[in-house]
């Protein structure tokens, strides 16, 4: 499934970390930033998530919210909250359903070997919820700041 701008953001429900459930009418409003990664405490996700909750009160004076998703456990969520000391909120989708149709489930190929995981990928989604700008195959370093100008770029 592929997913353009301008397109209006699959729903979702899931389970978040603290034991609350995050959904995306949690956020009607205001803008969504919705990251998905492949797994906790990985050090490219760690970098990222602690990317975005260096720059969280600058995403919040543009009326914007971060998540960030993964097929973690719950439980691996609420660690790597902890231990990183986190301020974005983050959604276990073990099924896989949500990232399915967000399009980020993918082949990858690792050293020669092929699998099934989930593509770095992150979606700007507006206060009414409709997809303003989508990053794949993301580059952690300097991710969230881009991510942080458009988000500005909307008002």
């Amino acid at each position: 499934m592929s997913i353009n701008i301008g397109d209006k953001a699959p729903d979702f429900t899931l389970p978040g970390d603290g034991g609350t459930d995050i959904s995306l009418n949690d956020y009607a409003g205001k803008n969504l930033v919705l990251y998905f990664y492949p797994k906790d405490s990985t050090p490219g996700c760690t970098t990222e998530a602690n990317d975005f909750t260096a720059l969280i009160d600058d995403f919040k004076a543009t009326n914007t919210d971060i998540v960030g998703m993964s097929k973690d456990s719950v439980r691996r969520h609420d660690n790597f909250v902890r231990k990183q000391n986190l301020k974005v909120r983050l959604a276990c989708d073990e099924t896989g359903e949500i990232i399915e149709a967000y399009g980020v489930w993918v082949l990858k190929k690792l050293y020669g070997r092929e699998y099934m995981g989930i593509e770095r990928a992150t979606f700007l989604i507006d206060k009414n919820g409709i997809i303003q700008n989508i990053w794949n195959k993301v580059k952690v370093k300097g991710h969230a700041a881009a991510v942080l100008e458009s988000a500005q770029a909307l008002g």
